[in-house]
């Protein structure tokens, strides 16, 4: 009978082969010395190369060679962090599940008291918390501006959302889906599954060492999209009618007053100021009137929009299906 995995380490990599080396190595050093007090200690390393055009996929082969905990995962093309973490989950078998970037700006000697924090204080999730971070302020101030929206939308009190650096339950990952660009939101998802006990942690921040970003701003324009998108999902998919009926419902009042006042307007201009009949503008040549009508035509139609693209994105059996071209150590 195989030994069960005490923890699974899911890796995104996206042409960072100068790195890897150097990470595995890390990694293998912090599990030997968990090993040497815990003889039983499992663990696995799965990476996930999201369509690299560089060597990352041959340096993950020349790893694995030498250590057979490490397993890898290669996606045909770019699919995006969210994609590659939600296949990563689908492999891991350890009963708790840490992410982590692979440019060595996670620190892997995180991963014991990450691991700590979830079997003895039960937490669902751990967030990691890049409290002194090494970036340039054109990334740090849109970011204290992007967690400090997140966290008044969603009630929970994360001070680094966006943080690679994350531990969870196994069924966690097994219970939640990540798609399109909502792994930042991965906390958001897991609160709105039921899965409310979250920690933070806070967790050293290493300078970049090799490579560059592969984000820009335009990340904090798509992720304040992708909150509302997942907030308006978590709440509303199961009863849209609380939030569709009630638009629906102010929309015709809204436009049945303007109509009730146009014609209180035509009688009174007739009755009380006796104005001739010819000389009132009928309700429908009114400006208010177009107004009015547009705008009520316009907003439901970009509301019902809205809905039918995000249950269809929901409930379409093809959204975490991605095309691997290659497998390592995965059966």
């Amino acid at each position: 009978m195989d030994k069960k995995i005490d923890v699974s380490i899911v890796i995104p990599v996206y042409e960072e082969e100068e790195s890897l080396p150097e990470l595995c190595h890390w990694i293998q050093t912090v599990m030997d010395k968990i090993m040497e007090t815990n003889a039983d200690w499992q663990y696995e390393v799965i990476m996930i190369d999201d369509g690299s055009e560089d060597n990352s996929w041959e340096v993950i082969n020349q790893l694995a060679e030498r250590n057979p905990s490490l397993k890898g995962i290669k996606f045909n093309r770019n699919y995006g962090k969210s994609a590659a973490l939600d296949t990563g989950f689908r492999a891991a078998q350890g009963e708790v599940v840490i992410t982590m970037d692979a440019d060595l700006q996670d620190s892997p000697d995180e991963v014991p008291e990450l691991y700590r924090m979830i079997k003895e204080e039960k937490f669902h999730l751990v967030s990691g918390w890049k409290k002194k971070r090494h970036d340039p302020l054109n990334k740090t101030i849109p970011s204290k501006i992007f967690n400090g929206v997140t966290r008044l939308l969603t009630g929970i009190p994360l001070n680094d959302f966006n943080c690679g650096l994350k531990a969870y339950q196994s069924k966690v990952v097994k219970s939640i889906e990540v798609y399109g660009e909502m792994h930042r939101y991965i906390p958001v998802i897991a609160k709105w599954s039921g899965f409310k006990k979250i920690g933070e942690k806070v967790v050293e921040h290493r300078p970049r060492k090799y490579g560059v970003t592969k984000y820009g701003l335009k990340r904090f324009i798509t992720g304040f999209l992708d909150l509302l998108s997942i907030i308006f999902v978590g709440k509303f998919r199961k009863q849209p009618m609380h939030f569709f009926g009630f638009l629906g419902m102010l929309s015709w009042l809204i436009g049945g007053l303007i109509t009730v006042w146009l014609l209180i307007e035509k009688q009174i201009k007739l009755y009380i100021y006796n104005i001739p009949f010819k000389e009132i503008r009928d309700i429908v040549d009114q400006p208010l009137f177009f107004i009015a009508l547009t705008a009520v035509i316009i907003g439901m139609q970009l509301f019902l929009a809205g809905f039918i693209g995000e249950l269809v994105a929901l409930n379409a059996p093809q959204r975490n299906d991605y095309l691997i071209a290659e497998k390592v150590n995965i059966e």
